[in-house]
């Protein structure tokens, strides 16, 4: 049996439709874990200046809200997607919410850890985790939630 790889995936975007993951072959990815009400929110500010800076050489940034940590995300995906284009100008694409551990974890995220493991075991610990991967489809880096999103680009440029 051949093993999964990051294109095998489906995920619901923020509308509910189911999106394959195949949609984003060739190009270098950011997938991270949000929240609305989080201390590290800020970090959108960031992330749309990434996008902004990388988007047309191939690159995105794919947000998957959460609740899983102190209930931070509670708004439902249009609430939040409001929230963000509003206050921080987001223009990336937002999916459905999801958890990233348990036995609901999202399977993406299952296999996101399990390609790239955390400082403590392979939970995502907190909202604003963030994997990249590259255009052959590696996860390549994981980065903590204090990582902010401009120390990440020169990790970006290296894939691109």
């Amino acid at each position: 049996m051949q093993s999964k790889t990051i294109y095998d995936f489906v995920v619901r975007d923020a509308d509910g439709k189911q999106l394959s993951m195949e949609e984003y072959r060739g190009k270098v990815l950011l997938i991270v874990n949000t929240a609305t009400e989080c201390g590290f929110t800020p970090q959108y500010k960031g992330l749309q200046a990434l996008y902004d800076q990388y988007c047309e050489r191939g690159f995105e940034i794919l947000d998957f809200p959460c609740n899983q940590f102190l209930h931070q995300s509670p708004l439902d995906e249009q609430g939040i997607k409001s929230f963000c284009e509003l206050k921080y100008h987001t223009t990336f694409p937002l999916f459905a919410k999801v958890d990233v551990n348990g036995e609901n974890a999202e399977p993406l995220y299952r296999y996101l850890k399990s390609q790239q493991g955390g400082f403590l075991g392979d939970d995502i610990k907190w909202n604003f985790t963030k994997f990249l991967v590259s255009r052959g489809g590696e996860v390549v880096e994981r980065f903590a939630p204090m990582t902010t999103p401009e120390k990440i680009a020169k990790y970006i440029e290296r894939y691109l």
